[in-house]
């Protein structure tokens, strides 16, 4: 069977209007955030879709983004697909970011040295996760919000990375894949959530 994913990254955070480092740290989301996952919604219901199931990662501003696209449904929450542990740049302004390495994508395992994870073990973690998780769902159309790194990291997974550095990742962006034979195509991406 075919299946499609719509792997979906949270609304605006507080810490992503403050310019801070996000990963495993958590932050409400904004009023924008929320404005944001209201227009990813009003997205998705053109969709129409049916014969699905959900899924969140298991931080705060991903599962309430959930919640406002899908409210009063249940769903799964994954720790495989929160967002990249950054160590001790939690919390810090994005300034401290380190320059990114031509043909690297993010910042290789920097953040290692520091407490955190290397790009490597945030993409495998990600990709087993959403493996995993489609095949055990017998549903048709599978809704997972994450995190812009994580998302960036499975695309580009699947796709060169002139391709991937082309794509907006913006927030509640909707990145669509065909699932089957243990195997991810893209289709397109779509930011509902940009004027």
């Amino acid at each position: 069977m075919t299946q499609t994913l719509y792997l979906i990254r949270h609304g605006q955070t507080l810490f992503n209007q403050k310019k801070q480092i996000q990963g495993a740290s958590d932050s409400p989301l904004t009023e924008l955030g929320k404005e944001q996952a209201n227009a990813a919604k009003r997205y998705l219901d053109q969709l129409n879709l049916s014969n699905y199931e959900l899924f969140s990662s298991t931080q705060e501003r991903a599962s309430d983004t959930l919640e406002i696209l899908f409210p009063n449904e249940s769903y799964t929450r994954l720790k495989g697909i929160k967002e990249w542990n950054y160590g001790m740049f939690e919390g810090e302004s994005e300034l401290l970011n380190p320059p990114r390495e031509k043909g690297v994508v993010l910042f290789g395992d920097f953040f290692a040295g520091y407490g955190g994870e290397t790009a490597d073990e945030v993409q495998e973690r990600a990709i087993n996760t959403l493996t995993d998780m489609m095949k055990q769902t017998t549903k048709k159309n599978i809704i997972a919000v994450s995190h812009g790194d994580v998302l960036l990291l499975f695309a580009r997974k699947w796709l060169p990375l002139e391709e991937v550095q082309k794509m907006y990742f913006g927030n509640c962006c909707i990145l669509k894949f065909e699932y089957e034979d243990d195997k991810f195509r893209f289709l397109e991406i779509e930011n509902p959530a940009v004027n």
